[in-house]
């Protein structure tokens, strides 16, 4: 019998590359913080290069190790050259975290194509493009690694006025269950978090409104998610802790579910 782990060990993401979507903001910032502090190099990647820099100083000012590039997730031909830059810099990417998403609000009869198709290409396409390029150079590597989607509790759920994106987040719990199947004797790990409603750039005028003070009645924990309740989840399927785990969507929702 091994002897048992400290946690800081099981955690611990040293000698890891971590490469983040989204990364300028809102939850994105906060991953590559958070990995940076438990020891992976990271790149951050997003479509503002100022608002990365300003993150990327944010964490070498605290001891951390981070790049930038410029990866928009509906722009096939920026995917690439922000893995190879990654590499330039950390070496290859053996944790790849999937945060960027758009959200869209309004009643499904009013849906009209462009807007259809402009969330599903961010919070779907977007997903599965950058998804397959990291697990392309993965395999080359034969190293293994961590793909991590940011999902939704409303990709389990659902909720009114928000067609385009609840359908798109439950495609991505099915993808990330799809691809841990294709990829796990590769020894890719492919799992998902699922967040409920946090606060962010994209969800604050929401959750401040009439309307997101009664959704809070509804949550059993009575309140919104706040910064840092998703690092646990984030270090688990980042790091060696959930080594036999894949196919997983882990929901981190205040209970809002159970149907409180």
């Amino acid at each position: 019998m091994s002897a048992p782990r400290l946690a800081a060990e099981i955690f611990d993401l040293k000698d890891r590359v971590a490469l983040v979507t989204g990364a300028n903001g809102g939850l994105g910032r906060r991953f590559c913080e958070i990995l940076a502090a438990n020891g992976a190099r990271v790149a951050l990647t997003g479509r503002n290069l100022d608002e990365l820099e300003e993150v990327a100083a944010g964490i070498r000012a605290a001891g951390g190790i981070a790049s930038v590039a410029l990866l928009d997730v509906t722009r096939p031909g920026t995917i690439a050259p922000a893995f190879a830059a990654a590499e330039r810099e950390h070496g290859v990417v053996d944790i790849l975290v999937n945060n960027a998403g758009v959200g869209a609000m309004g009643r499904a009869l009013d849906f009209g194509d462009a807007a259809w198709r402009a969330t599903l290409d961010t919070n779907l396409d977007g997903v599965f493009r950058v998804s397959r390029e990291g697990a392309r150079r993965m395999l080359a590597a034969g190293r293994g690694g961590a793909i991590v989607n940011i999902a939704s509790m409303l990709g389990i759920g659902t909720a009114k006025i928000v067609l385009p994106y609840t359908v798109a987040k439950a495609a991505v719990v099915q993808l990330t269950k799809a691809l841990a199947l294709e990829l796990g004797a590769a020894g890719i790990r492919v799992n998902a978090i699922a967040p409920g409603y946090f606060e962010t750039r994209m969800t604050r005028a929401h959750l401040s409104s009439a309307s997101g003070r009664n959704l809070k009645r509804r949550i059993p924990m009575r309140r919104f998610g706040a910064e840092g309740d998703l690092d646990g989840a984030l270090l688990l399927l980042a790091s060696n802790a959930s080594r036999f785990m894949t196919g997983t969507v882990v929901v981190v929702d205040g209970g809002h579910l159970l149907g409180g």
